[in-house]
């Protein structure tokens, strides 16, 4: 055999052999595992137990967005369900003055209690407090009423009567209804529909040059109306029922 012929044998084979031979591979270095978020320090002597997840969003917006608050609460105890089959959950919508001001996620808060939400409100109210504003200050969390800056000498059922009239802003109270919402039967002073009155008299003497945000409505009752020289400070205090 020519030495043509062999190498036209054996040259395909050598190739072949070249190709085929194992190629050294460099394994990819492991990608580094994700940092958990920091813990917060706990107070000693505690545990979790759960949480709460604060959702600023009124009807109106909910329905924009074509859904309701009901239909985002069921969504997301069935997402923990999911989650967490032992989980318990619990829901409640939060209640505020209708016009409340802020951030919905901070009204909500501050009607719910969380706790941070309502140190900042009384930080701010001390603060406005020591500014001294004024005109009238209904304050319905703290049961007073400060008129130019001072606190003015209701009594009891003085500040009941106003407080009842400013809860129904813009509506008209008949005489009948002050009486029957605001003294029970057996109250030693409990007035009759005229003498009730007498009671509205007194509060708008100590209501001085602002006596005018409690207005008659001549053969009907008493209406209080917003002035601008005129606070509500409402505070916490409103319930938040249990409705989902």
């Amino acid at each position: 055999m020519s030495n043509t012929a062999l190498l036209e044998r054996t040259a395909p084979v050598r190739h072949l052999r070249a190709v085929t031979a194992p190629v050294p591979t460099v394994s990819p270095e492991p990608a580094p595992a994700a940092e958990a978020p920091a813990q917060r320090a706990l107070p000693p002597g505690t545990a979790p137990r759960g949480f709460a997840l604060y959702v600023g969003l009124d009807e109106a917006k909910a329905a924009a967005a074509g859904v309701s608050l009901g239909t985002i609460v069921e969504a997301l105890r069935r997402t923990i369900s999911e989650l967490a089959p032992n989980a318990e959950t619990y829901a409640t919508v939060a209640l505020a003055p209708v016009g409340s001001g802020g951030r919905d996620v901070d009204v909500v808060r501050l009607a719910l209690h969380e706790p941070s939400a309502i140190a900042r409100t009384k930080q701010d109210e001390t603060e406005e407090e020591d500014r001294a504003p004024g005109g009238v200050v209904v304050d319905i969390s703290r049961k007073r009423v400060l008129i130019e800056g001072e606190s003015a000498a209701f009594t009891f059922k003085e500040f009941e009567l106003l407080q009842y009239l400013v809860l129904r802003e813009g509506r008209t109270i008949e005489r009948t209804e002050l009486v029957s919402s605001l003294w029970h039967a057996g109250d030693e002073e409990a007035p009759g529909e005229r003498t009730i009155d007498v009671h509205v008299r007194r509060l708008r003497a100590k209501l001085g040059r602002y006596e005018d945000i409690v207005r008659t409505v001549r053969g009907v009752g008493y209406r209080f109306d917003r002035h601008a020289d005129v606070v509500i400070r409402y505070g916490h205090g409103t319930p938040s029922p249990d409705r989902f």
